[in-house]
């Protein structure tokens, strides 16, 4: 049985190998192909990366980074989606890296800022709240699969700002000895 062939030539699920570049940069060198939370994991690879960007420039780094990741996550991903009739494989993950360094930008260089920010984009990232949701449902190719992570990160990081802000986590911290 042949599988059904696309306008582009290729057979559906017929994705490029692993070692191309658009693979390389939307798995995020690999990590979208663990098969469990591969998202989760995409945020997780972000928070390291995320660290020394935010040591190196602070956070309008961190933006500039993650607006540079969701460009070249858009390029990559409009290699790939469509390919298997999902428009957004559970394999890229470089959404999730470009989404979770915004989210890190509103929040000070804390670990508690930042596993606060980690947990408050994995639930809007998942959740999809306006108008994260509408962009996942209405903008489609390689910019559908990084915009509504993108509007996520915001949200999420701008949800932490008000806690960090509102809420005396950090005081709290401190004197417990954190």
């Amino acid at each position: 049985m042949t599988a059904e062939r696309k306008r582009d030539g290729r057979a559906h699920g017929d994705f490029p190998p692993f070692h191309h570049p658009a693979m390389l940069v939307a798995t995020v060198l690999g990590v979208g192909r663990i098969p469990v939370a591969s998202g989760t994991f995409g945020s997780l690879a972000a928070l390291p990366l995320g660290w020394a960007i935010a040591n190196w420039g602070g956070p309008m780094a961190l933006v500039a980074a993650a607006i540079a990741t969701c460009l070249a996550g858009a390029l990559a991903a409009s290699r790939i989606v469509g390919r298997d009739g999902d428009a957004d494989p559970g394999f890229i993950v470089v959404d999730e890296v470009a989404g979770q360094l915004l989210a890190l930008a509103f929040v000070p260089q804390e670990w508690w800022a930042w596993a606060i920010a980690f947990a408050a984009f994995r639930a809007t990232d998942i959740l999809k709240p306006f108008p994260a949701g509408w962009c996942d449902r209405n903008i489609g190719g390689g910019i559908g699969v990084m915009a509504d992570d993108m509007v996520a990160g915001v949200q999420a990081g701008a949800a932490t700002l008000a806690l960090c802000h509102f809420a005396p986590v950090g005081e709290t911290l401190r004197a417990l000895g954190g």
